[in-house]
Parts: structure tokens; sequence; C-alpha cells
């Protein structure tokens, strides 16, 4: 039995998704196809368009086999984060063969090449990154010098650390790099439009014009050709109902979670350090809702992806000493399945005889399962699916509820 995995958000899901799925069991020939996805926040620091449930059932109506949850610690993480624990929340698993992903150049061997150069970081490297940094340049500049000075052949090639899926793909090459991990790399040149391409011309176009179609429109109309049609069947029957969710609706949240932690400040939590606190605490008065405060404490040397992680995690309560502490201890403490195939019972069973983790199918059996930290990690996951739902039934109130995480039962199609 041959396994790939693929990580993801599926926000919403669309053709470039299956296309993906599809292109992965035939490059490494895999009889089953596992997902780590995010839950119902992504990584981008947004709230998903719609629940992970919806995001699961078309995930496996098109071709996935397994759908796990991601942790909220890592799916809220950055690229570095993002990468590691999800690599290890597969590598853990103990039956992964591979790991696809989609990049813009569509090159392993290069992909690869690089991620062994950020990871080794000789002499030579750290000492011209050391002073651009003290220069006043932003990390990537700097990192690009010290790649040119340390490592000359990489210099026509370049131009792969400017986009958003090859930074990450290097990411993922460098976290199965430090676990000596046995899953194979592959990559699948990204079809169609880019990342952050809003265009609707391609049939292949991104999550991101999808999303701003269907903020445009307020509906669906522009969006049904380039989702496959059980996709897009799933999304209508909940638009209106459950969805769609956008950051400002946790813009009064955030504003809350903002001014009780002001007198304290901000820097227990990733990705902030003591000038973006200070930041946050002098341009509070000014705040509006959520994506204008983003745009507010953007700056040249922050993006605004950033700060949006940043502000989630202030409004989610994560805490950097927690996520440190699951760094060290192997980062994941379980595998949490939203949905599988009923077909796929035999990847069930070898993931249960070989995994170094407990897959979870059940909340009430993490009692017996977890450790110490392992419920602190899924009590957060948890609350942040709380944090959600409670938006949901705000935003959509009446719609009947299916939010309980506790009697919620998982997808099985």
């Amino acid at each position: 039995m041959k396994t790939v995995g693929i990580i993801a958000e599926y926000n919403p899901f669309h053709n470039g998704h299956a296309y993906q799925i599809a292109k992965a069991k035939e490059m490494t020939g895999a009889d089953y196809c596992i997902i780590a996805m995010c839950g119902d926040f992504v990584q981008r620091g947004a709230p998903a368009l719609a629940d992970k449930y919806v995001r699961t059932e078309a995930a496996l109506r098109n071709g996935a086999d397994l759908v796990l949850e991601l942790p909220a610690y890592y799916a809220l993480g950055s690229a570095e984060y993002f990468a590691s624990g999800a690599v290890a929340l597969l590598d853990r698993l103990g039956i992964t063969d591979s790991l696809c992903f989609g990049s813009e150049c569509g090159d392993i061997s290069l992909l690869s090449e690089f991620a062994k150069r950020l990871m080794s970081e000789d002499d030579v490297f750290k000492g011209v990154l050391d002073r651009y940094l003290r220069m006043g340049h932003t990390y990537p500049t700097a990192r690009n010098a010290a790649l040119h000075a340390s490592a000359p052949h990489l210099t026509p090639h370049m131009h792969i650390l400017a986009t958003a899926n090859n930074i990450l793909g290097i990411e993922y090459c460098k976290a199965l790099s430090r676990r000596n991990s046995s899953i194979k790399p592959y990559t699948t040149h990204r079809a169609g439009s880019a990342y952050h391409d809003a265009s609707l011309l391609n049939t292949y176009c991104s999550a991101l014009a999808i999303r701003e179609a269907i903020d445009t429109a307020g509906d669906l109309t522009e969006v049904k050709n380039l989702m496959p049609p059980i996709a897009y069947e799933l999304l209508a029957a909940q638009f209106g109902r459950s969805c769609p969710v956008h950051t400002n609706d946790f813009s009064l949240p955030l504003h809350y979670q903002l001014l009780s932690e002001h007198s304290a400040g901000y820097t227990q939590h990733p990705d902030i350090d003591q000038d973006l606190s200070d930041r946050i605490t002098n341009l509070l008065p000014a705040y509006r809702n959520f994506t204008d405060f983003c745009e507010k404490l953007k700056t040249k040397n922050r993006t605004y992806t950033r700060i949006a992680r940043s502000l989630m995690h202030i409004l989610l309560r994560i805490d950097r000493k927690d996520l440190l502490t699951f760094q060290a201890e192997d980062y994941v403490y379980y595998a949490r399945v939203l949905g599988f195939r009923q077909d796929a019972t035999p990847l069930l069973t070898a993931i249960k005889a070989h995994s170094s983790i407990p897959l979870l199918t059940r909340l009430s059996d993490a009692n017996d399962l977890l450790s110490e930290n392992g419920h602190k990690m899924l009590e957060k996951d948890i609350y942040v699916s709380q944090i959600y739902q409670s938006l949901v039934r705000n935003k959509f109130p009446y719609t009947p509820y299916d939010g309980n995480e506790y009697t919620r039962q998982i997808l099985k199609v």
C-alpha cells in the first residue's frame, strides 16, 4: 500500500485542488491520498470561507481518502511552523510514503537545493545575512544577498524565492530534512493562475480569485465553473446558512481581546516582538475593524499577512511558549480525523498499526490517549472552532446549529 500526503487549506476547494490530488496519485503511484488540512482558520491569518467539514467533504468527494485536521497552532503559523507541523503530522502516521505540493517552478531538485543551502547557513551565509540585517534591510533581501555570496550557482534561480508556493515548498523540504524523514517530496507545477492572482480568466484560478469574486457578487454565480461540481454544490448548500465567513466578521472579538491584553502588551504571542506590540498599543485608539487595523499596522518589514496572523494569535490566545514546547516534543500529539472514504478502511487500519501518535476519531477518547500537552493542543483546536462557530451562529441566526465539536460526527463518504 502506497500513500501520498497533501497539505492544504481548500479555501474553498476548486478545480486546481482536484487536479493536484489526481496528479499526486499519478506521480507517486499512491493507492491513498491523506490530506493535512487547516481547520476553521487558515495560514494567511483569516477565517476559512466555509467551515472545516464543508471543505473536508469537498476533498473526500474529489479524490482524497482521509482528511486530518492540522492543529491550530500550526495552521496559523508562519511558513516554517506551518510546514513543520504539517510534515510532522504526516510523518508520525508511520505510513506516508510521499508528500506532494504545488509550486510555481515545478522542479523538486531545485527546491530541495534551496532548502539544503538555507539549512546549512555556512559562515559566508551567516556573515552576509548579519551584515545586511544590521544595515536595516528586510530579511528576504538579506537572505538573498547571503545566498548570492554562499551559493552563486543558485543566482540564476533567485526568482524562485519571490513566489508563495515555492517558498512554502522549500519549507516542506527543510522540514522533511530536519526530521530525516523517509517521506519523498514531489511537486506539481501549479496549474493556471498564480497564488495571488485575482483573475477569473483561467479554469484553474486561485482560491483568492474565487473568494474575491464571491465577495464582489455576494453570491456564487461567477465561480460555478471554477470548482468541481460536487464542491460547488456543497458550498452552495451552505451559502447564506453557515458561510461565507469573512475576516471583518471577527472585528469586535478582536477589539475586545486587544483591549483585554492592552496593559500587559502582546509579546507572549508568536510573531509579535516588542516593536509590533508597541505599535499595536499606539494605534489601538484608531481601531475600526480587523482589516483596516492590519493596513494601519503593516510596514515595509511587516506584510499584511504577517500582521493578520499576529492578530489572529491574539484573538485566539495562541501562546508562544506553548508553540516552543510542542516543537521540542515533536510538534504533534494526535491525528484528528475530520473525515474519510469508507473504502479507505485499510488505510486507517495501517495508521493504527504504525502511527506513533493516536488516531482520534472521537473527542471522548482523548482523555485516555493524550498527554497533558496533547490535551492543551486539542483544547485549543476545540476553542478555535467554538470561536468560529459562535460567529456563524450570530451571523446566520436562523440556521439550525450543528457546530458542537463534541457531538459532531466525522464525515464518511
